[in-house]
C-alpha cells in the first residue's frame, strides 16, 4: 500500500466521511482485503449495501480490487493507502470543505468510542495496563501544536519499524488530537448569550 492519500477536493473528503464508507475503509486498512459479504457481516449490513459503498470508495481511489486474491464469485477489495490526509486550511477556504472536515472529525470520534467500547466489553488482561487515554492541558501557540503533531507522527513511524515482527505486536489504534480551549470568560459570555436568546 501507498503511505498517504492526500485529499485536496472537499467533495472527495465528503465521500469518505460517510459513516459506513469510512468504517469499511478502516476495516480494509486494519484487517486486510475482504469481500462485500465478509465486510457486511462485520458491520451488520447487507452485501448489496456494502458492495455499493465499496464501489464508491474505489471510484474515488481509496480502494481497489485485490487481483492477487480473487474469490472467483465475488470481488475482494483492498485499501490503497495506510492513511488519509487533508489540509485544514485549504478545506476551510469554503463552507463545503469545512463541513467535510467537521463530518470527518465526528467520524473519528465515533470510531474512538466504538474501539473503546469493544475493549471495555472484552478486555485483554495483558493490554489493560497500557490501553486507554491520557489528556494534557498545555499552553501552546499554533506552531507548538504543529510540532506536536509532526513529532507524534515521527514517533509512531519509529515504533512501527522498531517492533516490526514482534511476537506480541497487534494492530493498535492510536489517536492524537489538539483543539484550543475557550477561556472561562468566553464560555460565560457564550452561555449568557444563549440564555438571553432562549428568554426572548
Amino acid at each position: 500500500m501507498e503511505e498517504i492519500y492526500e485529499i485536496g477536493d472537499p467533495r472527495v473528503l465528503k465521500v469518505v466521511a460517510h459513516p459506513l464508507r469510512v468504517r469499511l475503509l478502516g476495516l480494509l486498512r486494519i484487517d486486510g482485503p475482504a469481500t462485500a459479504s465478509e465486510l457486511g457481516r462485520v458491520v451488520g449490513e447487507s452485501s448489496g449495501s456494502t458492495s455499493y459503498h465499496l464501489r464508491v470508495l474505489a471510484r474515488y481511489g481509496f480502494i481497489e480490487e485485490d487481483d492477487d486474491r480473487r474469490d472467483g464469485r465475488e470481488r475482494r477489495w483492498r485499501a490503497r493507502h495506510f492513511y488519509t490526509s487533508w489540509d485544514n486550511v485549504r478545506m476551510a477556504a469554503t463552507p463545503e470543505g469545512w463541513e467535510a472536515v467537521r463530518i470527518m472529525q465526528a467520524r473519528q470520534v465515533e470510531m474512538l468510542a466504538r474501539e473503546m467500547g469493544a475493549f471495555e466489553r472484552s478486555p485483554d488482561p495483558a493490554w489493560i495496563p497500557v490501553a486507554g487515554m491520557s489528556d494534557y492541558l498545555a499552553e501552546l501557540p499554533p506552531e507548538g501544536v504543529r510540532e506536536f503533531a509532526e513529532r507524534v507522527g515521527g514517533l509512531v513511524r519509529e515504533l512501527i519499524a522498531r517492533y516490526a515482527g514482534h511476537p506480541e505486536a497487534r494492530n493498535v489504534q492510536l489517536w492524537a488530537a489538539a483543539f484550543p480551549r475557550e477561556s472561562r470568560d468566553t464560555e460565560s459570555r457564550d452561555s449568557g448569550s444563549r440564555d438571553t436568546e432562549e428568554d426572548t
